[in-house]
């Protein structure tokens, strides 16, 4: 006898339960909720945080995205929509304006993201103020007594070792003016899109047993001194040598034959959509 498998894995009570958790993120923006975190099929550390939310939100009615790190093909993106599609039989896409949920890893898509869509972040580590507090209970206090004195230090000393802030990804960021959040890896070129965005966006932490939240409108600001103003990743010149885009999140590459260095969009939804364009307009102007 075949055993019977729940809509999106999850029990109905387990649902809830992580609901009930994401309500609290929202109504807190940037105030890590605890929950209860599931065992998954998928080991601790490749999103589970994330799916955790993904499987709770879901409904048959939902079109499906998920990307690692720009990529809608890598091993951790399609082994998560495998899980997702053979448990609710949702529609996936890769071309970000389709979907109405997306998982995400290390990335926020190119493609500006609208009131209809849900972003989930997959988070590996929540807590910004770790690096200087390794007591959970100490940085509840901090949090609390709204005392980031250590986050604020870790920047000078950086400053002061490399002349500038050296955070490659995950720089931390003010929510709503109230608390300093991890905004996952993502790389410093996104925290900009985390400010005033339209879409809900959620963050899951499986392995920390943590869920928060930056809902609809929120005020973002990255954690930057006045002297030293926050910088995002500069690719002033460069463009990506498929589709020409600029002004995205390019990877610094080594062309195979002329050894040289090339760039290419790490959204890689994003840049197959502008080649399929250019092809377009090429054969429109052709056919003139």
């Amino acid at each position: 006898m075949k055993a019977k498998t729940h809509f999106a894995f999850f029990d109905e009570g387990s649902k809830k339960e992580i609901r009930r958790a994401l309500l609290k993120a929202v109504a807190i923006p940037g105030y890590q909720v605890p929950f209860a975190s599931r065992e998954m099929p998928i080991a601790r550390g490749w999103g589970t945080g994330g799916l955790q939310i993904t499987l709770s939100l879901i409904g048959k009615q939902d079109v499906l995205k998920v990307i690692d790190q720009g990529a809608d093909e890598s091993v951790n993106a399609v082994s998560i929509k495998k899980l997702i599609s053979k448990t609710t039989g949702v529609r996936l896409v890769e071309r970000t304006e389709d979907a109405t949920l997306i998982q995400s890893r290390h990335r926020i898509p190119e493609v500006p993201l609208t009131k209809n869509q849900i972003l989930v972040l997959q988070v590996p580590m929540p807590e910004p103020l770790r690096g200087v507090e390794a007591s959970e209970y100490q940085t509840k206090i901090l949090h609390s007594e709204e005392d980031y004195s250590g986050a604020w230090l870790q920047l000078f000393e950086q400053i002061m070792k490399y002349g500038k802030t050296a955070t490659g990804a995950d720089h931390p960021v003010y929510v709503n003016g109230r608390y300093i959040m991890a905004p996952s890896p993502i790389p410093r070129f996104d925290n900009p899109k985390l400010h005033q965005s339209d879409a809900l966006i959620l963050f899951g932490a499986g392995r920390e047993k943590k869920i928060y939240a930056v809902p609809p409108y929120t005020d973002i600001s990255s954690l930057a001194f006045d002297d030293y103003p926050f910088q995002v990743e500069s690719f002033t010149g460069e463009n990506c040598h498929l589709c020409g885009a600029e002004n995205v999140f390019l990877d610094e590459l080594e062309d195979p034959v002329t050894n040289e260095t090339i760039y290419q969009c790490n959204d890689t939804s994003y840049c197959l959509e502008r080649l399929n364009e250019n092809e377009e307009a090429e054969v429109r102007k052709t056919y003139a």
